[in-house]
């Protein structure tokens, strides 16, 4: 099975407001972190079964499980109370389930962005954005793909206001898609390379037009690492050393990427045009120069204000700055008094300097 979904379920916002922040003893030695199946985060899996994360981890004296989970959702929820140190998820569920929920939460590294991975589909004559006024557009609520279709809807002059929204699960969208009633649907890889390859189908916008704004991260809990930075080093380590081995031209790097791909339910070839649509950073440096970009500053607003106009940042948000996000040199945004999400590019920094 591919990653199952890159949503913001409301089950999901729920159980975060009201999960409690979990408390961690400083000086510990066993930490577990989760992830999902998805292209760009098949690398964890690797690189655990590669022993790669536990060379990393005997290094700084500790031991970290990284342990796959079936449920996307499910997973940011049991690290929002505190069953796992770490999480793989979006940059904006990291906002509107941990962070909102009140649990300080670090992005440790920002893995890569969707460069493709999602995309709006029409069927028939529709060939543009405008074509979808007065419209039916399937796709799963308040997910990275309904931010895809509110950006897509603002390139056109447009709003959520122009159409109507059908919530669709991730595993019915393309039993839906296939019936004559539905004909516009937003979705991501491989459903979404499946549908487009059909006759008579129309990609009319995808996430490479907003690069960079469908982030991909491995998230961890900040009181765990800032009274654990061993945790922090330890998993970037692991990361990047796994990352450099799928990048190089050799036959460790097709074993591995076969590995993956097998282990997500498909082919090389088609795991391979999965990545070619994942912006995946091969070296601390690219990781470093990306989140530390003035730019970050600038989309998580956007984010977050798709999230608070969406009900998502919580029953007791006033705006959209309700939650405070902090950024590289002391940039934050939002509530200064309630800073929950950190884009924390220190420990990339060490990858970059050859200090890990």
């Amino acid at each position: 099975m591919f990653k199952l979904v890159r949503c913001l379920g409301i089950a999901a916002v729920s159980l975060a407001t009201f999960a409690s922040s979990p408390t961690f003893a400083a000086g510990r030695n066993d930490f577990k972190v989760c992830w999902t199946i998805y292209a760009g985060w098949m690398p964890w899996g690797e690189a655990k079964t590669q022993g790669i994360v536990s060379k990393w981890a005997k290094k700084y004296g500790i031991n970290v499980d990284v342990v796959q989970l079936n449920d996307y959702v499910e997973s940011i929820n049991q690290y929002t109370a505190g069953k796992f140190d770490g999480c793989a998820m979006t940059n904006m569920d990291a906002l509107t389930i941990p962070a909102s929920g009140g649990v300080d939460s670090t992005a440790l590294i920002v893995s890569d962005y969707s460069n493709g991975n999602d995309g709006v589909l029409m069927k028939g004559k529709g060939k543009q954005i405008a074509d979808l006024k007065g419209q039916q557009v399937n796709l799963v609520q308040f997910s990275v793909s309904h931010y895809l279709l509110a950006r897509a809807l603002e390139s056109a002059h447009m709003s959520e206001r122009d159409l109507k929204v059908v919530n669709t699960s991730d595993a019915d969208i393309s039993g839906a898609f296939a019936t004559p009633t539905v004909h516009n649907a937003v979705t991501w890889n491989p459903m979404l390379a499946d549908l487009k390859s059909q006759p008579n189908v129309s990609e009319v916008f995808d996430s490479s037009k907003i690069p960079g704004e469908i982030m991909d991260m491995m998230v961890v809990n900040t009181k765990t690492l800032q009274q654990n930075p061993a945790l922090g080093k330890a998993l970037t380590g692991a990361w990047f050393e796994m990352i450099a081995l799928m990048h190089t031209d050799s036959a460790a790097s097709t074993s591995a990427l076969t590995a993956m791909a097998k282990a997500s339910g498909t082919d090389l070839a088609n795991f391979k045009g999965q990545l070619s649509t994942t912006a995946l950073f091969y070296s601390p440096q690219a990781a470093l120069d990306f989140v530390t970009s003035p730019d970050m500053p600038k989309i998580m607003t956007r984010v977050a204000k798709f999230s608070f106009d969406h009900g998502l940042l919580g029953q007791d948000a006033k705006s959209a700055d309700a939650v405070g996000m902090a950024f590289d040199k002391g940039v934050v945004v939002g509530n200064r008094n309630n800073v929950k999400l950190r884009f924390d590019p220190s420990y990339v920094a060490m990858a970059a300097a050859g200090k890990l």
